[in-house]
Formats: C-alpha cells, structure tokens, sequence
C-alpha cells in the first residue's frame, strides 16, 4: 500500500482498517480481471505492472481506453464497485501484477469517512477523464500516421519492439490497417520496418 501517496496521508487508524479487510493478489500476464458488462465487487490497488482497459464495440472492433500502472486505480474499476453498475470496459493485465483487492464495502465506508481518500478518488477521475479526452480527440482528429508515430515516440528509443498487432490493439484498428500505413510510412523514410520491431529514423519530427 505505500506505493499509494494518499496512503502515507491516511491516519493509523485508516490504514489498519484498509489493511485488515484486503486481500493481496498476484495474478499473471494476459489474465481478464473483468469483463464489460460485469459488476466490480471489489477494486484493485496496483502495487506492480499494469493492466490495460479495453472497449468491445459492436461490430467487433476494440478500442483502448488507457493503462493503469503502479500506484494507480482504475476508474471504470472504482465506478463499477461503488456505484453498483456494470463496468463499461474490460479489464486485462499486460503484465505480471501484483496488488491489493479492497472490498466495496470498504471503499464506501472510506469515501464517506476518510477526506484524503476521497480526494486522491476525484483526483484519479480528473486526470483519466483527461486521457479519454484525448483519446477522444485523437480518434476523430488525427490521422493514422500521426496516431502511430506519437505511439512510437513515446517508447523514447529509435528502435522499438512491437508487432503490427499490438500496435492495431493500442490504437483501435487492424493490423492490416496498420501494415499499410506502417509500409507507407516507410516508403517517405520515416520508419524502417523490421520483424517484430521498428526503428524510427532521424528525419521524425
């Protein structure tokens, strides 16, 4: 629980009543925390890896929403288990993970009683509602190709290891879309492809 900040502001008392009601959990990589639609009975506390949220549209496609790391709590998680309602995305691990699962109950009880939690809970909601805007406003303004290189740029290294695939999973399209936007992109020699990896060449801006 110390990876939390506003665990180190709780009083004793708070902290002992959070820590005799959780359960530690070590779960694998590629493992399905919950399904959309389902409704959370308890919330994760993310003390190691990350998990990412996953939309499941109709008509077949995913659409990533955003990634939940060390220290960190998922809104659709915390919404589902206090509200009581079904979770509007699926919830699948990345990594290997380690944390703490905490009860709705005890998270209700903390929201009510406890002003550092319920800050640190309306703080999580403003900057993840901040990276759905974005998401929002990349899907409708930006083009493909600029969506991929600002997905590559963030690796902060020339050569990066991924697939075609997992890029078309962390944008929301295909991987044929992306293949051929991936070899255009390469044609204007801004990209080198590689198996399983690409390099961004010099001339990115």
């Amino acid at each position: 629980m110390k990876e939390f900040e506003f665990y180190k502001n709780l009083t004793d008392e708070e902290k002992r009543y959070i820590l005799d009601n959780s359960k530690y959990i070590e779960i694998e990589k590629n493992f399905t925390l919950f399904n959309q639609g389902d409704i959370c009975t308890d919330i994760l506390f993310l003390e190691e890896g990350s998990v990412e949220l996953l939309i499941y549209a109709d008509i077949g496609e995913v659409i990533p929403l955003y990634e939940i790391k060390k220290g960190e709590q998922c809104i659709v998680n915390v919404s589902s288990t206090i509200s009581n309602t079904p979770a509007i995305a699926t919830a699948q691990t990345t990594t290997q993970i380690k944390g703490w699962l905490i009860p709705a109950k005890i998270v209700q009880e903390l929201m009510i009683k406890s002003p550092t939690y319920q800050q640190y809970i309306f703080s999580l909601f403003s900057v993840k509602f901040t990276a759905l805007t974005t998401l929002i406003e990349d899907i409708k303004f930006k083009r493909l190709d600029s969506r991929i290189i600002s997905l590559l740029k963030k690796e902060n290294n020339n050569i990066i290891q991924i697939t075609h695939e997992e890029i078309a999973s962390k944008l929301g399209t295909s991987r044929v879309v992306v293949s051929r936007v991936l070899k255009e992109l390469e044609n204007k020699k801004i990209v080198k492809l590689h198996r399983k990896k690409i390099e961004l060449l010099n001339n990115v801006t």
